[in-house]
């Protein structure tokens, strides 16, 4: 069992909101990462930042980025 909780993208907080926003509207979902960090909306808004930096830039598909996440994270035990 978690420790911490996950927030419902319903969350009021109009920064956490915003986050939620783009990511429903750019991936279709929240990860959960990002529901568990959202307790603290100005690290999860720094957080975001560098994930999209990570995912969108550089010359290997975003995809393989994605994959390469969610074997790591098997690898490691961890919920991705």
């Amino acid at each position: 069992m978690p420790r911490l909780s996950k927030l419902a993208p319903d969350h009021p907080d109009p920064e956490v909101r915003e986050t939620f926003d783009a990511f429903l509207k750019e991936r279709g979902n929240i990860p959960n990462m990002f529901r568990t960090v959202a307790h603290r909306p100005e690290i999860m808004k720094t957080m975001a930042a560098h994930f999209r930096a990570i995912l969108n830039t550089g010359t290997v598909e975003k995809k393989l980025k994605e994959l390469v996440a969610v074997r790591v994270s098997h690898l490691n035990l961890c919920d991705y």
